[in-house]
């Protein structure tokens, strides 16, 4: 019978063991799960702002070559000034997600030309 016990008790304490390991597997995969979460969460902020500042790229470029045009520089549009502006914004909410270091933009003042009245609507578009 010697044997017998040996063999119920070294079940007992690797049942005992595998119960722990368990416990304590279960808590790494929840932590774990909870980060990838957290991850996820992350990239698809990022991939929302990248979208956003694609859409205004395209935007700024239709501005600009429409005012080449009409000025020999068009980066002295209100509204190209304000484009810039946002797709600056949305650049730095990109970076501070991701953790890379930040390159300072050097900051372009507005200014304001007469002939860009015609613009409005794109710069009502801008503020909402």
């Amino acid at each position: 019978m010697a044997f017998w016990e040996n063999v119920k008790k070294d079940l007992q304490k690797e049942l005992k063991a595998g119960m722990t390991m368990v416990r304590e597997g279960a808590a790494v995969v929840k932590k774990k799960a909870g980060q990838l979460t957290e991850e996820g969460k992350k990239q698809y902020k990022t991939y929302e702002l990248k979208s956003k500042v694609h859409e205004w790229i395209a935007e700024l470029g239709g501005k600009v070559y429409e005012l080449s045009s009409e000025f020999d520089n068009p980066m002295t549009d209100t509204t190209v000034r304000l484009i810039i502006a946002r797709i600056k914004k949305l650049e730095t909410q990109i970076t501070k997600l991701e953790g890379k270091p930040k390159i300072v933009p050097k900051k372009t003042p507005l200014k304001t030309n007469a002939k860009t009245t015609k613009s409005n609507t794109l710069k009502n578009k801008l503020r909402e």
